[in-house]
């Protein structure tokens, strides 16, 4: 069949997988915001995963093929194969939130014709799509699963910041509710994905597959993480130990850190939320999410007693946190721990200013309620590297401390002899 593609939700997902599948097919970009719509029509996306030269050059193409952005959910009506990619986040005592899901299933329902297929990429546990979803679909239709619609699953793998592993060159897990099915949506993915797909042999399998690419990785830096722990009461250096055990060939290179962003932060407590509801408590899996989420408080606790050990007032002394976004060389602030670090030392009545040129001052005060400051003015008591830009190596740190001051390295790739103490 010739495919027509709507991709729901235009974020760091949606956004540049319709921007691959608009070089080979006719795709319409829906999302609710409005002003974001605006933006991307204009020919720039504030996440930066997408150039405006790249937007641009498919928002101009025509005939077969190309992209259109519309917040207007009449405008996907016809077409045949609705591909979601909206958020998946958790609520404040980590339960999954599926409302983005199901509002998005509801406008899909509506559209529905026969033969359509709907894929979802939204991370999830596994049976989300069929149990949850689907029968969303059905109701809004009034069309039968399988019979008269069909449907897919193929976990997003998007690395925000990340221009080497963008969309095409990410090897895809993709799925089908039937057999035939899934081989309509390999085939698809297939056409765009330069790095090759994985047909798996059921949704499930495919959704399961996604939480637990990241529940790993969780629980692999959580065991770097509680060395630190460890070696800290020990003074020994992590890093310096990380780097002699990565002598042997297959010790797996992870380093201590803050564990945040809307994966590996949240994907962990999807699995969680099935295993418990079928009667299994996970004890590693939380465990890894337990020590992961103190990490901001014990950044917070070293950086204080570094400043005591050097005779450092630390009522209202002036602190400069570098970076607050979830990772380096990107805008992306969701669920991002550095928040951690800065709500501790706030509680320590110091007084923080956060610097970081990639992240949006305005959107950082609507999530978090806090200010950024534009550049750097003042000197400080205490400098943390929390997060690290590449922009940040080229600050003349010495130059920006008071007498006495100490500089703790969260991501330890500061020059050894600039930093009092790191992770």
């Amino acid at each position: 069949m010739s495919q027509k593609i709507a991709i729901i939700g235009l974020g760091y997902v949606g956004l540049p997988l319709a921007v691959e599948f608009a070089k080979k097919y006719k795709v319409i970009g829906f999302d609710i915001n409005e002003s974001r719509v605006n933006q991307l029509n204009n020919g720039h996306d504030s996440t930066l995963e997408v150039s405006d030269q790249n937007l641009k050059a498919v928002l101009k193409q025509e005939h077969s093929n190309g992209l259109s952005l519309s917040f207007n959910a009449s405008d996907i009506a016809d077409c045949n194969v609705y591909i979601v990619t909206v958020p998946t986040p958790v609520d404040v005592n980590n339960r999954p939130v599926l409302t983005p899901l199901v509002k998005a299933s509801e406008t899909i329902g509506k559209l529905l014709s026969k033969g359509d297929i709907v894929i979802y990429e939204s991370t999830v546990y596994p049976g989300v799509t069929e149990d949850t979803c689907v029968p969303v679909l059905e109701e809004v239709s009034g069309l039968k699963f399988n019979q008269d619609f069909y449907g897919g699953y193929s976990p997003e793998r998007i690395n925000p910041g990340d221009k080497t592993h963008t969309v095409a060159n990410i090897m895809k897990v993709t799925s089908g509710s039937t057999p035939e099915i899934g081989k309509i949506v390999n085939d698809l993915y297939a056409s765009i994905i330069t790095a090759g797909t994985h047909l798996a042999p059921t949704i499930k399998v495919a959704e399961a597959a996604k939480v637990i690419e990241n529940a790993q990785r969780d629980i692999n830096i959580a065991f770097v993480n509680e060395l630190a722990k460890i070696f800290n009461k020990l003074d020994i250096d992590t890093h310096a130990v990380l780097a002699a055990a990565a002598t042997k060939w297959n010790f797996l290179p992870f380093k201590p850190g803050l564990v945040g962003g809307h994966c590996i932060g949240v994907d962990p407590y999807y699995l969680a939320q099935k295993a418990q509801e079928v009667g299994y408590h996970p004890e590693i899996i939380l465990a890894g999410r337990r020590l992961n989420d103190s990490m901001g408080e014990f950044v917070a606790t070293e950086v204080l007693k570094l400043m005591v050990q050097n005779s450092i007032t630390v009522k209202d002394a002036k602190v400069l946190m570098l970076g607050i976004t979830f990772k380096e060389n990107c805008p992306d602030i969701r669920n991002t721990k550095a928040i951690d670090v800065y709500n501790a030392l706030d509680s320590f009545n110091m007084n923080v200013d956060v610097y970081d040129p990639w992240a949006n001052k305005d959107e950082v005060n609507h999530e978090y309620g806090i200010g950024t400051i534009p550049e750097i003015t003042e000197t400080y008591d205490a400098i943390i590297h929390v997060v690290s830009h590449d922009k940040f190596l080229d600050l003349d740190l010495q130059a920006l401390k008071n007498k006495n001051s100490i500089i703790y390295d969260v991501k330890g790739n500061l020059t050894s002899k600039l930093v009092n103490k790191r992770l």
